[in-house]
């Protein structure tokens, strides 16, 4: 693939037996490219991918890979950061209505545009963590990092201190009374976006694993720039949290949609029944223990086989009678999301539901085909388009399934330093592979070539990681005998999930060795052997 190597390509896959999967991932691609924008502030362009803060974190899952301004959107809003400490997260037109949602101190114009914070909204400064630690990941940035690193930390500091934010005797985040993440508030209009007095308040278990996720992420930037007592307050924040998550929204089960605080709920309905869709995101963010895990997994499992609709990716199951205006089965309520999709198709893989993970890929691909598109969301029914957000935001994550999932890359460090390299190509039947990732912004790629024969699998891995830890998928039935790496036989263990084996190793290169193919560096070459029994 090298004589094709620029970021447009980026993540490609070749596959023997499946080429209609290279037009799937591109299709993917194309989709999150759709969102992209461009807008004029002060002197200067902001590019976003779309320009909801939210939505344009969420696709940076996708477009970290081939995008070259990871900063622009991110660098506006902490230039703007309110005294309070919150982030704005909507650049839109001064006459947009939903700057009529909310009051003074959630409202910005400059110009012909208007910065707007929804008031009720519990992500936004989580989410941009995750955004700044994205760009950094993907640039090695350190000076643009260094300088970042205070706001982010007071804006957390606000998520964890302000009396509309914090709910103190839980120790946790709140928000008004929504549908999982969404923005609006039950019994109320949708034209009021705030916080009052009188308002129905809950705990939303996405919030606060958002949260620790974020805090997480902080203490390893603050390690990076050597840090270590910050990094250890983060880390602890991130650990208290976590207890109280545990302790507060996990019903045995799965975690509880929402855990009222000031008011009895919906009337008639039961939270700890409704499975939403933190639930996939909550994974993912490293919350659960491998028995949570499974058991959120087989709820949805259950859920798909009940027949209730034609996918289990719901935003909520089962929906409220109604929520605002929206009925069973409408919109946020109840519908069935591409998103959640992507989300659980990489929770499952990654976590031993390996089949189900691949079954989802496989649904997803026919939605696809069918559609020659991806929708934001889909009817219960008939997986009808019902539109309602940003269709990159689902693909986007997606892309990010494969990529962890099937092609088993995921950056554990920064740059690709440090490498987790799990492969599961064997779930596909494939016999050969090719797959390769990269950052533009930090030319930066990886490549690897898989082949299976008879008695061994094969790999050729390009990256400039100083560490791989290997984890690769063995073919049914097959066991390890031996790995080998540049011919030369390395420590290796067999270990199993709950539906399969792996070879499970890890070697180093030296630092330095890395070798560049035009401004692109593509580090050192290694092939990997596995030997079956």
């Amino acid at each position: 693939m090298e004589q094709r190597l620029n970021f447009s390509n980026i993540p490609e896959v070749h596959v023997d037996k499946d080429p209609a999967l290279t037009s799937f991932l591109s299709g993917m691609r194309r989709v999150v490219q759709k969102d992209r924008s461009f807008v004029q502030y002060k002197n200067r362009l902001i590019c976003t991918n779309p320009s909801w803060v939210r939505d344009h974190i969420h696709e940076m899952k996708a477009y970290k890979h081939w995008e070259s301004d990871l900063t622009s959107f991110i660098d506006t809003l902490l230039e703007l950061q309110t005294e309070d400490g919150f982030f704005y997260e909507i650049l839109t037109s001064k006459n947009d209505g939903h700057t009529t949602f909310v009051n003074d101190d959630c409202l910005l114009f400059e110009g012909d545009a208007a910065y707007i914070r929804l008031e009720m909204e519990a992500d936004v400064e989580y989410l941009m963590v995750e955004g700044a630690y994205t760009a950094y990941q993907a640039t090695g940035n350190t000076e643009w990092i260094k300088k970042a690193l205070p706001k982010l930390e007071r804006a957390m500091e606000y998520m964890l201190s302000d009396e509309k934010r914090f709910d103190q005797k839980h120790g946790l985040v709140k928000r008004a009374f929504s549908i999982d993440t969404w923005d609006f508030t039950y019994g109320y209009p949708d034209t009021n976006r705030r916080i009052e007095a009188d308002m129905p308040m809950s705990i939303m278990h996405g919030d606060n694993s958002g949260m620790i996720d974020a805090m997480r992420r902080l203490s390893a930037l603050r390690l990076e720039t050597g840090d270590q007592k910050k990094a250890a307050y983060w880390e602890n924040k991130a650990r208290e949290m976590l207890d109280n998550l545990i302790k507060v929204c996990w019903n045995g089960n799965y975690f509880t949609h929402q855990v009222h605080l000031n008011h009895p709920g919906a009337e008639g309905c039961d939270e700890s029944k409704i499975l939403s869709l933190s639930n996939a995101y909550d994974i993912n963010r490293n919350v659960t223990t491998q028995k949570m895990t499974d058991s959120i997994i087989e709820e949805y499992k259950k859920r798909r086989d009940s027949g209730v609709a034609f996918a289990e990716w719901f935003s909520i199951d089962p929906p409220y009678p109604v929520f605002f205006r929206y009925e069973a089965g409408q919109y946020i309520n109840g519908a069935i999301t591409s998103f959640t999709a992507g989300e659980l198709m990489r929770a499952a893989l990654k976590n031993g539901h390996e089949s189900y993970g691949y079954d989802i890929l496989c649904r997803i691909r026919q939605l696809y085909e069918r559609d020659n598109d991806i929708y934001f969301m889909y009817s219960r029914d008939d997986a009808s388009n019902l539109g309602g957000g940003p269709s990159g935001w689902g693909s986007a994550a997606i892309l990010a399934a494969f990529e962890e999932g099937i092609a088993g890359i995921e950056d554990k460090g920064f740059l690709f330093g440090k490498l987790a390299f799990s492969p599961r190509w064997a779930l596909t039947g494939a016999k050969s592979a090719e797959y390769l990732t990269g950052y533009a912004a930090g030319s930066r790629y990886v490549r690897t070539c898989y082949e299976l024969f008879g008695d061994k699998i094969v790999i050729s891995l390009t990256s400039p990681s100083e560490t791989v830890d290997c984890h690769i998928m063995l073919p049914k039935g097959a066991a390890l005998k031996r790995a080998l790496v540049g011919g030369a036989e390395v420590s290796s263990a067999e270990s199993k999930t709950n539906e399969a084996s792996y070879a499970d190793f890890s070697f180093r290169n030296t630092p330095g060795d890395n070798t560049g193919t035009g401004s692109w560096i593509c580090g050192v070459t290694n092939d990997i052997v596995v030997e079956l029994k």
